[in-house]
C-alpha cells in the first residue's frame, strides 16, 4: 500500500490498555484483563509489525493509550473530561504493565498519550508520565503522539491552561513529539516567540519524529530500491495470509459449555436451523479499526458447507426490539436435526465512544435463544460474537442449550471458523482473555472508579482482586479432548541474591515486610525452569493453552490471590504427551507491588497453579553467603 502511495508507514497499534471494565466500548480491541499476557501480546505485535533489521524498521508501531485509558463515555462521563484517579499501586502493578513491556521488551517506534486526565493531570502534559518514565525510566527510542486533539481537548475541554499557547508550550515541554491534530501546528510557533517554550525544544520532538521517518527508509530514495521495494497489489490477499485469517479464527474460539452434543455430525446432523441478527453477517465480524477484507464468509455460509441450511434472522438486528420474527425461527428449530444460534453484539451495542449499559444480550435476545431452544427438535447451540463478555447465566444453566461458543469478532474467514469448530474438523482449544461477570456485578461497581482492589463495599476488578460469582472465569475454555499435566522437573527453592553495593548503605527498607526490592536483587540469577509433561488423555488431537498462575506467600497485604505468569500453547496428538519448558523468573514473575508502587519480592513459600497441579518454591533471601 506505501509502495503504492496508498498508505503510510506509521501504523498506530496495538491497543493495550487493561480490560478494567467489562462494559468498555473498546475493550475488543485489547488482548484483554491480565497486565502480563497484555504485556507479552503487545511485545510479540510490536516485533512483528516492526520486523527489525539492525535500526532498520518494517513499519513503526505505536502502543496506545498511555495510561489508564478504559472508560469512553458512560453514564454521562466521557474520556474527554475524566480524571481517572489511580493508586501508584494499580499504576506500576496493572495499568503501566503492557507499556513498559513495549518500550523494554518491544522496542516500539512510539507511544500514544491518551485524552483522559490521570490523578488532575492530561496525560500529553505530564513530564514524569512522559519524559520522566517512557523516555527515562523505560528508555523510549522513538516518538510520543497524542492521541487525536488531545492537545486541543487539553486547552478546550479540560481548561488545563489560560491560553493554547501555555497548552502548546506543556505539553511540548512534557515530551510530547507529535501532535494527531491542528493544535501544535497553529499555536507553537506564538508559544516560542511569547517565551513559553525554547526553540531547542521543538528541534527535540522534531528530531524524535525525524529519525522513525529515517529508520523507516523514507530518505532512501525510492521506495523501489528499498527492501520491501518489490511488494505490490499482488502480495495482498494473497491464498497464505487468507489461510492466515482462518488460522486466526479457528485459534481465537472459546468453547464455554458443552454438554455432549458437540461437535456435530455430519450424518446425524444433515439439516442444520442457523438463527439469530450475527447468523449472516459479514462486517459485524472484523470490528472496528480494520481494513478492506478480502471476502467474507459468513456463520451461515460456513455451516451450509456441512450441512442443508435453513435460515432464518429470529431478530432485524442485534438491538432486536420486537419478537415478531420468533415464530419462523421456532419452525425451523423444530424442523432441523440441529440448531445453531448465533447471536451477540455489534459496533451498535459497543464501540470507540460507546460504552455498554449492562451485561446482558440486548432487546430480546434471550427470550429468542430460550423459544428457538424449547421448540428445537435436536441439540441447540449459542454462539456468541462480541467483543466484551456478556451474561448468558440463563444458557448455561438451561439443560436445552447444550453447547455455548464465544467467537469474538472473528474476522473474515469466522463464518467457516465457526463451522470447522461445531462439526469438528477444528478442535477449539481458546481461552477467555477476561472475566465473564454477572449483571449484578455492574450494579455495584461504577466505570469511574479506577481502584482494581477490592475495599468497603466494592468488589475488585479482574480475576486477580474480585473473588465474587462469575459466568465464567478468566482462563476458561474448553475442548473435545482432555488434558492431564504433571510436572516432570520443578525446583522446590530459589536463593534471592542481593546487590552488595545497594546494601552497603544499610538500607534495610529492602526487606520491609519480609519482600526485597527487585532494584536490590540480582534478577539475572533469579530464573529456574519447570518441566511440564502435557499428556493428551482423550480420543482426538488437540491444542492446549497452558496457564501458569503464581500465588505469593500467605499475609502478604499488597498482593494479588492469583496471578498469571506464564503460558504457552501446544499441540498434542491424541494419547500422546509433550513437554512444555517455562522459565519462572523471580523479579518478573513472583514480585508485587507495594502501595507506594514499588516492586518487591516476597520471602517465603510461593505456590504455582498449573492446570490442577499445584507446586510450592520456596524463596529465600541471601548476602555475601549469610541469610538474611
Amino acid at each position: 500500500m506505501y509502495n503504492g502511495g496508498m498508505a503510510g508507514l506509521t501504523y498506530w497499534s496495538p491497543n493495550v490498555n487493561i480490560f478494567r471494565d467489562p462494559r468498555w466500548g473498546r475493550g475488543q480491541e485489547t488482548p484483554g484483563e491480565d497486565p502480563v499476557l497484555a504485556g507479552k501480546y503487545a511485545a510479540n505485535y510490536v516485533r512483528g509489525l516492526q520486523s527489525p533489521t539492525g535500526i532498520r524498521l518494517k513499519v513503526a508501531a505505536c502502543c496506545k493509550h498511555y495510561t489508564a485509558y478504559d472508560l469512553d463515555n458512560w453514564n454521562g462521563v466521557d474520556r474527554y473530561h475524566f480524571d481517572a484517579r489511580v493508586s501508584k499501586q494499580d499504576l506500576a502493578d496493572t495499568y503501566d504493565v503492557p507499556f513498559k513491556s513495549c518500550v523494554v521488551e518491544g522496542k516500539v517506534a512510539s507511544v500514544m498519550c491518551s485524552y483522559n486526565q490521570v490523578n488532575g493531570k492530561p496525560t500529553c502534559a505530564d513530564p514524569d508520565l512522559l519524559k520522566g518514565t517512557i523516555r527515562g525510566q523505560w528508555g523510549l527510542s522513538g516518538y510520543i503522539v497524542s492521541d487525536c486533539d488531545s492537545v486541543g481537548v487539553m486547552y478546550d475541554t479540560q481548561h488545563f491552561t489560560t491560553t493554547p499557547e501555555e497548552s502548546a508550550a506543556a505539553a511540548i515541554k512534557a515530551g510530547l513529539d507529535l501532535d494527531c491534530g491542528p493544535f501544535l501546528a497553529i499555536h507553537t510557533d506564538l508559544a516560542v516567540r511569547r517565551g513559553l517554550l525554547a526553540e531547542a525544544d521543538v528541534d527535540l520532538a522534531l528530531a524524535n519524529t525525524i529519525t522513525i521517518q529515517m529508520r523507516l527508509g523514507m530518505f532512501d530514495g525510492e521506495p523501489s530500491a528499498q527492501p520491501y521495494g518489490n511488494l505490490g497489489p499482488r502480495d495482498v490477499c494473497t491464498p497464505a495470509h487468507q489461510q492466515l485469517a482462518l488460522e486466526a479464527a479457528r485459534q481465537g474460539i472459546v468453547l464455554l459449555k458443552n454438554s455432549g452434543s458437540l461437535p456435530l455430525s455430519t450424518a446425524r446432523h444433515r439439516t442444520v436451523a442457523v438463527i439469530g441478527p450475527n447468523s449472516d453477517v459479514t462486517v459485524t465480524m472484523i470490528g472496528n479499526y480494520a481494513g478492506v477484507a478480502c471476502g467474507y464468509t459468513s456463520p451461515l455460509q460456513g455451516i451450509s458447507r456441512y450441512a442443508r441450511t435453513i435460515h432464518q434472522a429470529g431478530c432485524s438486528d442485534v438491538a432486536c426490539d420486537t419478537n415478531n420474527l420468533f415464530g419462523a425461527a421456532e419452525i425451523a428449530a423444530h424442523e432441523a436435526d440441529a440448531t445453531v444460534l448465533v447471536m451477540g453484539l455489534d459496533q451498535s451495542i459497543e464501540a470507540e465512544f460507546r460504552d455498554r449499559v449492562g451485561l446482558l444480550l440486548p432487546g430480546r435476545q434471550q427470550e429468542l435463544v430460550s423459544r428457538v431452544a424449547r421448540a428445537s427438535r435436536g441439540p441447540t447451540v449459542l454462539v456468541l460474537m462480541s467483543g466484551g463478555p456478556i451474561d448468558v447465566s440463563f444458557a448455561k444453566n438451561d439443560p436445552r442449550v447444550s453447547a455455548i461458543i464465544w467467537a469474538g469478532y472473528p474476522g473474515q474467514a469466522g463464518g467457516t471458523a465457526i463451522a470447522d469448530v461445531l462439526f469438528g474438523t477444528t478442535n477449539p482449544g481458546g481461552k477467555l482473555p477476561m472475566t465473564w461477570y454477572p449483571q449484578d456485578y455492574v450494579a455495584k461497581v461504577p466505570m469511574t472508579n479506577m481502584g482494581m482492589r477490592p475495599s468497603r463495599g466494592y468488589p475488585g476488578r479482574t480475576y486477580r482482586f474480585y473473588k465474587g460469582p462469575v459466568v465464567f472465569p478468566f482462563g476458561h475454555g474448553l475442548s473435545y479432548t482432555s488434558f492431564k499435566h504433571s510436572l516432570a522437573l520443578a525446583p522446590t527453592d530459589l536463593t534471592v541474591l542481593l546487590d552488595t553495593n545497594l546494601f552497603a548503605t544499610k538500607n534495610y527498607s529492602t526487606l520491609s515486610s519480609n519482600a526485597i526490592r527487585v532494584k536490590h536483587a540480582k534478577c539475572d540469577s533469579l530464573s529456574s525452569l519447570f518441566h511440564i509433561d502435557v499428556e493428551n488423555t482423550g480420543n482426538m488431537d488437540g491444542t492446549h493453552a497452558l496457564l501458569v498462575f503464581s500465588t505469593p506467600p500467605a499475609g502478604q497485604k499488597w498482593s494479588p490471590n492469583k496471578q498469571l505468569i506464564g503460558f504457552h500453547r501446544v499441540h498434542v496428538i491424541a494419547g500422546s504427551k509433550q513437554r512444555v519448558k517455562i522459565n519462572i523468573h523471580a523479579c518478573k514473575h513472583l514480585s508485587v507491588v507495594d502501595e507506594f508502587g514499588i516492586r518487591r519480592i516476597p520471602m517465603g513459600s510461593h505456590s504455582l497453579h498449573i492446570g490442577d497441579l499445584k507446586h510450592s518454591i520456596s524463596l529465600q533471601a541471601n548476602l555475601e553467603g549469610i541469610k538474611v
